[in-house]
């Protein structure tokens, strides 16, 4: 049963690749393949002999980007606990509920800990121990009594492709956040799916932008190179930094990454202002997470020489649900999230009928990438579960090449005055606009209409643009009743952990002002 876990898979590649880099903290270290697998081996064996993790038990993780978090999360899975990956950055009440909404049994942190993470533990009568990798020729140490004695009692344990793995909250539109459980049969099958889709081998290096906590970083970046016995790369400072990204890219020999959109555009405007010398020969970059207005494509193309492949995900899915082709297997089209990858997917309508190509509806997908349900919710999976398909909450149409167009967020249309108007429509207009840097539409409420069309923006740098500007230019290039009534000009977007920028909190934030 080993080739349908993670885990037998990553064994697999230990075997078959034992001294490629597997990952590199910059500037620091290297691990091979072999090492890392020795290294996950020993310290899965010591959660279970000295931390007394037991099959099915939740463990909880804090920390930035290390190696010291990948070491322990395969550690986790290998020893059949489930890992559940937490931002860094939430306060003492955030933690106190994902610790007690995953029943987590031990928090995992680095040597300098989480004060909020340890305060939320604590209270909640939580273990808490800490984890350190010297160098490369170091075991992993934990701070629990016996961590340092020689163990395999991991080797006892076989993985099964049922075991739960993975347990993240989804980051939705809804308030109260649902938790998604994640087999090993769910990961091994994301990981093939997106080593599949971008030819993924061991000749391949990335360097990590996104956090491990989210599924884009943890799947796309990390999991599906180590699948594909290739290498990762983390930033020295754990966590993404444009004035070091393109410096590892070159070091490491980069052939991809991936980012979500407002990475993009960060690289993007430091590319304008501050070029490099030099810069890898990249197969591809590939954007997932949010909308890629096609503007934003093209630039990234012409900056940096490479495909730029839009892809369509999310949490319930184990990330990877649908991308644009490389070149060799066919066009890569702007605006579209390209073709299903490796499940079903379909358009339905509201009785739950597939429908036809060029012909709006929900998305709707089913295949083994998909969670069976969310935590302790049943009226969220009868919802979320209707006709047989997992259903996404995302209006969408296939064109008649099959290729999924996205619409919106089935809550985020905006209906104004029974006119619906998508809001990435509007996003993508704005940011022709030659001094945008960056820009998002919402809706707000409005008596007349029900709801009205608003947007934010950020000028590019050295430029100054009004209301008026931008309404002028909308009413070029949009239907008067799409034209945003009021413009917010602004120098920051708030924006979650992932760096997505989700239009409910934009538009809280902006309606909040006077």
């Amino acid at each position: 049963m080993e080739s349908d876990t993670l885990t037998g898979l990553l064994k697999n590649v230990a075997e078959k690749f034992p001294d490629r880099r597997a990952l590199s903290v910059s500037g620091k270290f290297d691990l091979t393949h072999a090492r890392l697998n020795d290294l996950i081996e020993l310290a899965a064996s010591r959660l279970v002999s000295a931390a007394g993790i037991k099959p099915g038990d939740v463990v909880a993780l804090t920390f930035p980007n290390t190696v010291e978090f990948v070491i322990m999360f395969l550690a986790v899975i290998r020893a059949r606990a489930t890992a559940a990956p937490l931002n860094a950055a939430y306060t003492a009440e955030e933690f106190e509920f994902y610790l007690s909404d995953s029943d987590s049994k031990l928090l995992v942190t680095s040597k300098e800990g989480n004060a909020p993470a340890q305060e939320a533990a604590s209270k909640l009568n939580i273990s808490h121990v800490t984890a350190t990798l010297l160098d490369a020729g170091s075991n992993l140490a934990l701070s629990v009594a016996d961590s340092d004695s020689v163990s395999d009692s991991a080797s006892e344990l076989v993985n099964s492709p049922d075991d739960p793995a993975l347990f993240l909250h989804t980051s939705g539109t809804t308030s109260r956040p649902k938790g998604v459980p994640l087999t090993q049969l769910n990961l091994v099958s994301s990981v093939k799916n997106i080593k599949s889709v971008y030819k993924l081998t061991e000749s391949d290096s990335t360097v990590i932008v996104l956090p491990l906590f989210h599924v884009h970083g943890l799947l796309a970046g990390l999991l599906s190179s180590l699948g594909a016995g290739a290498a990762v790369t983390l930033p020295a400072a754990g966590r993404f930094s444009a004035t070091t990204f393109w410096a590892d890219m070159n070091k490491y020999d980069a052939t991809w990454y991936t980012a979500v959109p407002t990475i993009h555009q960060i690289i993007l405007d430091r590319h304008a202002s501050q070029p490099e010398p030099e810069y890898p020969r990249l197969r591809f970059i590939r954007s997932c997470s949010a909308s890629l207005a096609p503007v934003i494509l093209s630039r990234l193309e012409e900056a940096f020489g490479a495909p730029v492949l839009e892809a369509y995900a999310m949490t319930e899915a184990t990330h990877l649900m649908s991308s644009n082709p490389l070149p060799e297997e066919g066009p890569h089209k702007p605006g579209s999230v390209g073709k299903p990858v490796g499940q079903e997917m379909a358009i339905l309508n509201e009785k739950g009928e597939i429908q036809e190509p060029n012909s709006k509806g929900e998305v709707c997908i089913r295949g083994p990438n998909v969670t069976k349900g969310y935590k302790n919710n049943p009226d969220a999976n009868k919802a979320g579960f209707e006709f047989g398909w997992f259903h996404t909450g995302d209006i969408g149409y296939f064109d008649s090449d099959g290729y999924l167009h996205l619409v919106g967020r089935i809550k985020e249309l905006i209906n104004r005055g029974g006119e619906k108007i998508s809001p990435i429509e509007v996003d993508s207009v704005l940011l022709t606009h030659p001094d945008v840097s960056q820009g998002v539409a919402f809706g707000v409420p409005d008596e007349k209409y029900g709801e009205e069309i608003n947007c934010a923006v950020i000028p590019r740098e050295g430029t100054t643009v009004t209301e008026e500007d931008i309404k002028t230019f909308c009413k070029k290039n949009l239907a008067a009743f799409k034209v945003p009534k009021r413009v917010f000009i602004t120098d920051n977007l708030p924006k979650t952990a992932s760096g997505k920028i989700q239009r409910r909190i934009v538009a809280q934030h902006f309606l909040e002002k006077p």
